[in-house]
């Protein structure tokens, strides 16, 4: 039996007809990175939406901790620790960033993740505490984005294209903050289309296409050009073993 602390098997789900995730399944263990990676329309987006719980599962299973949490909302799932920084970052644009820190601690786990902490994460957020959330620039945004789901205290941190649309140096802001959250033994599960900043971080890839697995396995038993291959397509081999 498999001590991972999130297991997805056999997962399916889809939007009507069409199939985005078609049964999917790997394991990240409890302190692990997991880099979820793949071109536009791979279906990891929609993945990430069904193990937070914001998206229905058609078919298969998302195991937290050995229990089946598949049939349960959203709330409940970030009250086991789950918790998801989505695409978008989704902040509280007219208040400011200490109230979007702390409406997302007023129901948090006990755990070592509160105001201070966090701060201590993410220093760059110290002086725009009182500034409106929609007024900061996009790095601090979501840097705001990933320290408003760490006071909820969770066991795993679904980050969904943290990258996405921001300039090289606040990206490499917020990976460094990563940096952190990984020294402290967070685990994570990173969708990012940037290969190489994934493979810098992670312990584990997977890699989704077409809504599917072409390649999984631990990072230091892949080669670039095998997961170039799975990325783009290229290279239909099986999945590699867990």
């Amino acid at each position: 039996m498999s001590d991972a602390l999130l297991r997805i098997e056999a997962l399916q789900a889809g939007y009507g007809l069409l199939k985005a995730v078609r049964s999917v399944s790997f394991d990240c263990n409890q302190g692990q990175v997991l880099a979820l990676i793949g071109a536009n329309g791979a279906g990891k987006t929609t993945l990430m939406r069904t193990i937070a719980g914001a998206h229905p599962a058609s078919a298969g299973r998302i195991v937290f901790d050995g229990h089946d949490i598949t049939a349960l909302r959203a709330p409940r799932r970030v009250g086991l620790g789950i918790a998801m920084v989505p695409e978008g970052r989704r902040l509280f644009g007219g208040m400011s960033v200490e109230d979007n820190l702390r409406v997302a601690g007023m129901r948090a786990r006990k755990g070592p993740w509160n105001l201070e902490s966090v701060l201590e994460a993410f220093p760059q957020l110290k002086p725009k505490l009182k500034a409106a959330a929609g007024t900061l620039s996009g790095g601090q945004q979501q840097a705001t984005a990933i320290a408003r789901a760490l006071m909820t205290n969770p066991r795993v941190l679904l980050l969904d294209e943290i990258s996405l649309g921001l300039s090289p140096i606040a990206v490499d802001q917020v990976y460094e903050s990563l940096q952190g959250l990984i020294r402290a033994g967070t685990t994570l599960v990173l969708v990012e289309q940037d290969l190489t900043r994934a493979l810098k971080v992670a312990d584990r890839v997977v890699c989704m296409l077409e809504g599917g697995i072409p390649l999984q396995g631990a990072r230091d038993d892949l080669s670039r050009e095998h997961i170039m291959d799975a990325y783009f397509g290229l290279s239909r081999s099986p999945q590699a073993a867990h």
